[in-house]
């Protein structure tokens, strides 16, 4: 989108999940994954350390074929860096992530202030992202008084601050919906830092900040919510899980703000089981054409069944809550259409579906209605999307698989065409 289109409007719009996507927002990855060992995959939330250069050999060609089909694709690294070319709001930046590492008021503090304040700005905005090691920075601790900072400069962990290899899946720390955003509070400590750069980015990056960008949810709120959790099923109806990683009250207060100010008439909460294989809404159900979805059949009992809350509000404001079962009534209810088509992942076969849904067969990005981008290694799945009329477009997911997330994990869109 230009500039020009960008100053005559909000620089977000998102109505479906299928429409045309004109603008995303990716993050190639970087340090931060060869940061990772052993004994911090667990903390930092990974199964394995992928490649780097592969990994963003195959990030590059999913950014091309974005490009390709005519979306701008823009670099969240980037964007944070632009959000923070004032100094003060640079400093204050620095003193916000120190703070949200658990790294303010102490001896360490100084150090790594100074440390960071003392690169440019992208070069700072890429270290902090990568993770700052403890032999980067000196920290005198011989005249310390405190017992925690002499044990923490001594201790075998090798960081200051932590990497945060899991940016690259940009869909999770915000969310856009309709003309606004989530920035969310993610579940788990090794996550929660991701949301903060873009807090600063609709505050402060020239894209956003004269766009007074409706925040419908913010990082700061105390339940968490992921993107992953969060669809857009048409201008009407929003769909969130409610999963691991998504609590009930972020949903409720989600739904409170976009049923007055966002437009939507309804709010349908999924319930998924809750394990890291299953860890949000969209590694087990996608919408990829006007009547079609993806779905890991594991999520629903042998009658089909689940639990459905759709979220509706009253005349006074609060909100009314009905429990629903069936998955395909709720969808025939809400989007009107008689046609619903359930495609799941594997294509009944048990062993091909568990086998693609843990390698994301199901977390597809529709880049328009009925074209979808899916990792290759999928191709039960894929000939099954294909067989059911769909223009399926592969890139390769080894190396970036090795983190649990697909294609629309690794998405944040930001404009779509209306459908």
């Amino acid at each position: 989108m230009d500039d020009q289109t960008m100053n005559n409007q909000s620089p977000i719009r998102v109505y479906s999940e299928i429409g045309a996507l004109k603008t995303v927002i990716l993050h190639r990855p970087g340090a931060e994954l060869e940061n990772l060992t052993p004994d911090t995959l667990t903390e930092l939330l990974f199964d394995d350390i992928p490649y780097l250069k592969v990994a963003q050999e195959e990030h590059d060609a999913f950014a091309n074929l974005l490009r390709n089909r005519g979306v701008d694709v823009l670099y969240y690294d980037q964007l944070a860096a632009g959000a923070l070319s004032d100094q003060g709001v640079k400093e204050e930046f620095v003193r916000d992530m120190l703070h949200s590492s658990k790294q303010s008021d102490r001896r360490i503090t100084d150090a790594l202030r100074n440390y960071l304040l003392s690169m440019d700005t992208q070069q700072m905005v890429s270290k902090i992202m990568a993770g700052v090691r403890k032999d980067e920075v000196k920290i005198a601790t011989e005249n310390s008084t405190s017992l925690e900072e002499m044990v923490s400069a001594d201790s075998d962990y090798p960081f200051y601050l932590n990497p945060m290899p899991n940016l690259y899946f940009s869909r999770d720390y915000a969310a856009s919906i309709g003309n606004g955003m989530t920035v969310n509070h993610m579940h788990y400590p090794a996550r929660r830092r991701e949301s903060l750069f873009m807090k600063y980015i609709l505050r402060h990056n020239p894209r956003f900040s004269s766009a007074n960008v409706p925040v419908w949810y913010d990082r700061d709120n105390r339940w968490s919510v992921e993107g992953g959790d969060e669809q857009v099923w048409s201008n009407e109806t929003f769909a969130i899980g409610l999963s691991q990683r998504t609590e009930p009250g972020a949903v409720e207060k989600i739904a409170t703000r976009l049923l007055a100010d966002g437009g939507f008439k309804r709010v349908v909460a999924l319930e998924i089981p809750k394990s890291h294989a299953l860890m949000h809404l969209d590694t087990v159900l996608t919408m990829v054409d006007y009547n079609k979805f993806t779905v890991f059949p594991g999520i629903m009992d042998r009658l089909g069944k689940m639990n459905i809350f759709i979220l509706t509000r009253r005349d006074d404001g609060s909100l009314h809550v009905e429990h629903r079962e069936n998955l395909l009534d709720v969808m025939r209810e809400v989007l009107g259409r008689n046609d619903i088509d359930l495609l799941p992942t594997g294509d009944h076969d048990k062993i091909a579906s568990e086998r693609e849904q843990w390698n994301d067969g199901s977390n597809t990005l529709a880049i328009a209605p009925g074209v979808v981008v899916t990792y290759d290694r999928n191709y039960v799945s894929n000939n099954l999307m294909r067989q059911h009329g769909l223009e399926v477009l592969e890139i390769p997911g080894a190396e970036l698989g090795r983190g649990r997330g697909g294609p629309r994990c690794m998405s944040m869109p930001l404009w779509r065409e209306d459908i």
